[in-house]
């Protein structure tokens, strides 16, 4: 039975980042304003759990505009459009403390699988190298391939409420990952 938990992740350091070039013709640019339609576009392709809307940018993102012209992530096709995104966003105040985070990471379904979403961490990952000694995301546990790429980023299984707890169980059953055998990150007490 398939398990659908929001589960977190956390990377406790931006030591050796696993560096990945994109597949010929593929690149990335960093957002500009008016890229919400394809940030939504992008999103409501590849993301099959939630609705995806405006209403998301905006409550993510639009308090910080600036900050997402150089944090904000676009993949970008041979032809040009815009086919995945993420952004190397930030949070100074996670469980007490200053951290990066990986957050809304998509690739529409049409590239998915065509080694694009490591260049695409790899982009993200070296932007938050720049600013922040710690990183974090969050996702769900259908989100199988995914956790395994972050898994391979160094990213490990946080348990911050009850349910994470379950989430990881279930997916220590479906992935064999060496990170997966190690003790389960848990929020520092003060």
């Amino acid at each position: 039975m398939e398990k659908n938990i929001d589960v977190w992740m956390v990377r406790e350091d931006m030591e050796n980042i696993p560096q990945h070039d994109f597949p010929e013709g593929f690149r990335v640019r960093t957002y500009q304003p008016g890229d919400e339609d394809a940030w939504v576009w992008i999103h409501e392709l590849a993301d099959v759990w939630n609705v995806v809307t405006h209403e998301a940018f905006e409550r993510n993102f639009a308090y910080d505009l600036e900050g997402m012209k150089d944090r904000g992530f676009f993949l970008l096709a041979p032809d040009g459009k815009a086919i995945g995104t993420t952004t190397a966003w930030y949070d100074p105040d996670f469980h007490g403390r200053d951290y990066g985070r990986i957050h809304w990471v998509a690739i529409i379904p049409e590239y998915q699988g065509k080694g694009l979403a490591k260049p695409l961490m790899t982009v993200a990952m070296n932007r938050l190298a720049r600013s922040h000694d710690r990183c974090y995301l969050s996702t769900a546990t259908p989100r199988l391939p995914a956790i395994h790429l972050y898994l391979n980023y160094g990213f490990r299984p946080f348990i911050h409420q009850p349910s994470c707890e379950e989430g990881w169980l279930w997916v220590r059953e479906q992935l064999r990952h060496p990170l997966l055998e190690e003790p389960f990150l848990r929020p520092e007490r003060g």
